[in-house]
């Protein structure tokens, strides 16, 4: 239900299994991922006998909200995201149930080669994956303020995010080396890490196992500073902490 294999496996040790395809004519219960889906697929399970529980995050859910209200003002509705990602596919698929005058755009080069989309629309909104960087919002803003005449904009990060991050900057301006852990296929850990990199010498890791590649640079440090992803359990960051003592 998160971008954590730890989880997904303990999950699967209780028997609730991941699934790319959907079975044909089944009685279980299908459980939405935290990250949403698309309403068509939603549908599907249903259509199909499943019963359905929505764990979809309810931030994830307030984005997907502003995105079909845009759509349904008549604006050209720009999610600002990685195209790939659950979450992003899950908003645009909301988005366009009202309108097909919706983009995905994952970074500026995107927004600069669809330019003049953007300036034959009157009305632009924005809505933001709630795991992006605060930095990359203020940078599609200051590019199209000249070239639109009405901009509606969306902060939809997600609050816990945007104080993660702030926490974990304070903490590398104070640190020799930071230590982000969490999956690398989690969207709010990657770019945690790439945040404190700017900042510090920064290495991303997911489990206490990953520390021996980094061993003399651990060594070599006197402050180290621990940070982890939404969707880190506890128990990995505890075991990360404790090896670090020992060493």
């Amino acid at each position: 239900m998160i971008h954590n294999s730890h989880v997904i496996k303990e999950l699967e040790q209780i028997g609730i299994n991941t699934v790319d395809e959907l079975p044909e004519n089944e009685n279980g219960i299908c459980i939405v991922r935290s990250h949403g889906m698309p309403p068509l697929k939603i549908k599907e399970m249903q259509d199909k006998g499943f019963e359905v529980i929505d764990l979809t995050c309810p931030d994830v859910k307030k984005v997907q909200q502003k995105a079909i209200q845009l759509a349904q003002e008549g604006y050209l509705v720009i999610i600002l995201g990685k195209p790939e990602h659950p979450e992003v596919i899950a908003i645009e698929a909301n988005a366009k149930m009202y309108s097909d005058n919706v983009i995905v755009v994952p970074d500026i080069e995107y927004l600069k080669l669809n330019e003049e989309k953007i300036k034959s629309n009157k009305k632009i909104g924005i809505v933001i994956q709630t795991t992006q960087k605060i930095e990359f919002l203020k940078e599609i803003i200051d590019y199209l303020l000249p070239v639109t005449t009405e901009l509606k904009i969306f902060n939809t990060i997600c609050k816990s995010t945007s104080m993660r991050q702030e926490e974990a900057r304070k903490l590398a301006k104070e640190s020799d080396l930071m230590i982000v852990v969490g999956s690398k296929k989690s969207a709010n850990t990657t770019h945690l890490a790439e945040i404190l990199s700017s900042i510090t010498n920064t290495i991303h890791i997911e489990t206490k196992e990953d520390l021996v590649k980094y061993m003399q640079l651990i060594k070599e440090v006197k402050n180290i500073g621990v940070a982890a992803g939404a969707s880190t359990p506890e128990n990995i960051i505890n075991e990360v902490i404790s090896e670090l003592e020992k060493i």
